[in-house]
């Protein structure tokens, strides 16, 4: 197996295609090949942001140093139990699952902090998800951010049926 990049280099990698991608994104809208929104664009940019930066499939290792644990700062902590509970490069790196744990984790986190600040302060103002939620806004996040994680996974060497193969070979009896 070859060697995988560093945190660093992901993130490089990971930089680079954005700008590729939002150059020939901006040519084709230009060119009225593509409609994109501005509100597309960001939740694009944020989600492929967070997805590189803070939500990298290298967190199940957060009990080291790892680049997208740091970036958290002191909330880096919260990702330790992450790692206890996903062995490096096992469901974590997988191309559709990996980062729906990490999207659960913050779902839980988030769940576990309200609630936090409903018990204490009940009269608390906590903001709300505006209802209906729309599909061309929800897309654009979803897109980004599973796009930064199949780079990530890409430039590791792992393939989009990466334990998929194992399961199968259980069910088989190899």
């Amino acid at each position: 197996m070859s060697p995988v990049p560093s945190g660093r280099v992901h993130n490089l990698i990971n930089i680079a295609a954005y700008s590729v991608l939002a150059a020939g994104a901006l040519y084709a809208a230009r060119q009225e090949l593509l409609i994109i929104t501005p509100a597309q664009a960001l939740n694009f940019t944020l989600a492929y942001a967070a997805g590189t930066f803070l939500l990298s499939p290298d967190l199940d290792l957060a009990e080291g140093r790892v680049d997208s644990k740091r970036h958290w700062g002191v909330l880096g902590a919260l990702w330790v139990p992450y790692g206890m509970l996903f062995s490096h490069r096992g469901w974590s790196h997988s191309w559709l699952i990996g980062p729906l744990t990490r999207l659960l984790y913050v779902a839980l986190i988030v769940a576990l902090v309200a609630g936090l600040i409903r018990f204490v302060a009940p009269d608390a103002p906590l903001p709300s998800v505006p209802q209906p939620v729309a599909w061309k806004l929800v897309a654009p996040l979803l897109l980004g951010y599973y796009l930064s994680q199949w780079l990530h996974l890409i430039a590791d060497g792992v393939r989009p049926d990466h334990g998929l193969r194992k399961g199968y070979r259980k069910v088989r009896g190899r």
